[in-house]
């Protein structure tokens, strides 16, 4: 398996978030985890990372133990992220913001990878613009290819739909696709769009309240499941 979770309960301070949760993704797939907001979809995502207080229970990459590894050294082992918001440096060009994806590569390179450019073309003509004044299309365009430059092997996408115009959503769901189906790399995504989860995804998770409710392959996401954990 390419990430396992075995009983993982994760804290902000003394506020359990997580609630023994447990799944394994293979490689290649594109995992889609959904649920209500507020949940613990993106707490999730930041326990992969090592971005909550403390966790307990055990994370394995490549059956290597990972949870006691530090947020740089996750990245090293190919872990690219893209949060909710995407957090992108506003007073930062397009080209230092792509290289500080570089930081974590284990090759040392430091200069932007190819894939970045050839992947979203608008970036490539517009290195030396400030990231600021990107539209929102663009900047998650921009934290896209900042979470490429890292050389992952899976890539984590908090909402990446989220704020976005539908034609632009359209765009970023083909290019997510093609990184997946084409060049191999896996995803975890978090959505709200049950349209991109079903056009995306192979397999989801369903959370309710910290915890796993339901799982499987994308065609066993029926209709009353997602009116049960993602209606209001």
């Amino acid at each position: 398996m390419l990430l396992t979770f075995d009983n993982v309960s994760s804290y902000y301070g003394a506020t359990r978030i997580l609630r023994d949760f447990s799944f394994d993704m293979e490689k290649g797939q594109c995992l889609c985890v959904l649920g209500r907001n507020g949940v613990g979809k993106t707490t999730l995502m930041r326990t992969i990372m090592g971005l909550t207080d403390r966790s307990t229970g055990a994370i394995r990459i490549n059956g290597e133990a990972i949870e006691a590894k530090a947020p740089y050294q996750r990245a090293g082992y190919g872990i690219g992220y893209v949060p909710q918001g995407r957090g992108i440096l506003a007073d930062f060009t397009v080209r230092e913001n792509i290289l500080l994806g570089t930081f974590a590569r284990k090759d040392k390179a430091s200069e932007i990878p190819e894939i970045c450019l050839r992947v979203f073309p608008y970036l490539r003509d517009n290195l030396e613009r400030r990231a600021g004044l990107l539209s929102g299309g663009q900047k998650q365009q921009l934290a896209i290819a900042r979470a490429l430059a890292v050389g992952p092997q899976v890539l984590l996408l908090d909402e990446p739909t989220e704020g976005i115009q539908p034609n632009i959503v359209h765009e970023i769901g083909e290019i997510l696709r093609m990184l997946n189906k084409e060049l191999g790399i896996s995803l975890i995504l978090t959505e709200q769009h049950i349209k991109v989860a079903r056009k995306l995804g192979d397999a989801f998770l369903m959370v309710d309240n910290g915890r796993v409710v339901a799982r499987g392959a994308i065609s066993e996401m029926t209709d009353a499941l997602v009116e049960k954990h993602m209606t209001i």
